[in-house]
């Protein structure tokens, strides 16, 4: 969405432009699908010390220039053939409602959203671009079908930056995208009932419930893995460098440190009482139970925080692992497991134009 709709190119750059850092999936079409042909992160820390210092915020505001360089940056180092970029647009930089409308065609979809979307959207029509997805149907209580609409729109000023972005970093935007409906290509499939999807970033969560491959609810709370970072930093008495070690190596097992899970629990469960609070919404919405649930982003890679997860939601969870969808040099085997959560995103992006045609 918010791009052409076919591209042409042998392989695209999936990048996942996030709070406080940048992944880039190279993805090409292989011989029996998809396949990795490059990939690079850049992570800035001073996020942790200085909030200003996030590369984009909850706020709207995305670093021009800082987010320029870094992309620069890790193109040149990275080495990366393609120039073609779909490029991630955080839940909180967009409008997500998802409505009902009487069965139709779909030209007359599109006349009928005229005087549909004013209601939904918090700011003129004239400030935003919009997109719209179905995304299922449904029989009311009368025997009417009724088409289940995902609209989708992105104030004007948020776009034009991320063009101006690309264009002065020497890369094509070609499609911006919701992260959402990048996960749900990279770490979900169509066989699958609702399932809870929770990317735990570092300066947001975002909480998604897709059923059989379409988006049906989103959410997004600050509630992240920064907090639980500056709490283990206050709490240790440590550089905020060291307490992100720490939380990435010892999790919330703590191991013989116990004072680690004891600082780090308030923050974990804030995390998933936001996401139950999210399940019982769409369950209450929709009707449907959420079956499983599948953690994504960085804050997922904690140790011990599934087996938790899964304790607290009394549903199975696993790590997200977007790798399953496609093929990868052999070499990289030993680290996927550790890159999967952070590249769910960029590689949801990248194998876009490769595994369907409908988003």
């Amino acid at each position: 969405m918010f791009g052409m709709k076919l591209f042409g190119s042998t392989s695209y750059l999936g990048v996942d432009i996030g709070t406080t850092s940048i992944k880039i999936a190279e993805i090409g079409k292989g011989s029996s699908g998809p396949e990795l042909q490059n990939y690079g992160i850049l992570e800035s820390y001073g996020h942790l010390e200085r909030v200003n210092n996030a590369i984009q915020t909850s706020t709207l505001k995305i670093m021009e220039a800082d987010t320029i360089q870094l992309l620069k940056t890790l193109v040149k180092r990275s080495n990366f053939k393609s120039r073609e970029a779909i490029v991630s647009i955080p839940s909180f930089a967009a409008f997500i409602t998802l409505f009902e409308m009487p069965q139709m065609k779909d030209s007359d979809i599109s006349k009928a959203m005229q005087f549909q979307i004013g209601q939904y959207i918090p700011l003129p029509i004239t400030e935003v671009s919009i997109d719209w997805l179905k995304v299922g149907e449904r029989q009311d209580e009368q025997g009417f079908i009724k088409e289940q609409i995902l609209l989708v729109s992105i104030p004007n000023e948020v776009i034009e930056k991320y063009r101006r972005i690309f264009s002065a970093s020497g890369l094509t935007l070609r499609a911006l995208e919701i992260e959402s409906l990048a996960l749900q290509r990279s770490v979900t499939d169509v066989s699958m009932s609702p399932t809870l999807v929770v990317d735990i970033g570092s300066r947001s969560t975002n909480i998604a419930v897709i059923d059989k491959g379409n988006l049906r609810y989103n959410y997004q709370t600050d509630m992240s893995g920064a907090s639980i970072t500056q709490a283990l930093a206050g709490g240790l008495g440590v550089k905020i460098r060291r307490a992100e070690k720490l939380k990435r190596e010892r999790g919330i097992l703590g191991g013989s440190e116990s004072e680690l899970s004891t600082l780090m629990m308030p923050f974990v469960d804030a995390i998933l009482n936001e996401a139950k609070r999210a399940k019982g919404k769409y369950e209450q919405n929709f009707g449907n139970a959420v079956t499983q649930v599948i953690l994504a982003g960085g804050g997922s890679k904690m140790p011990g925080i599934a087996p938790y997860a899964q304790e607290q939601f009394g549903l199975p969870v696993t790590i997200g692992d977007p790798f399953s969808k496609i093929h990868y040099p052999p070499a990289l085997e030993p680290i996927i497991r550790d890159l999967g959560p952070s590249f769910a995103i960029a590689i949801g992006l990248g194998v876009k134009e490769f595994s369907d045609g409908s988003l």
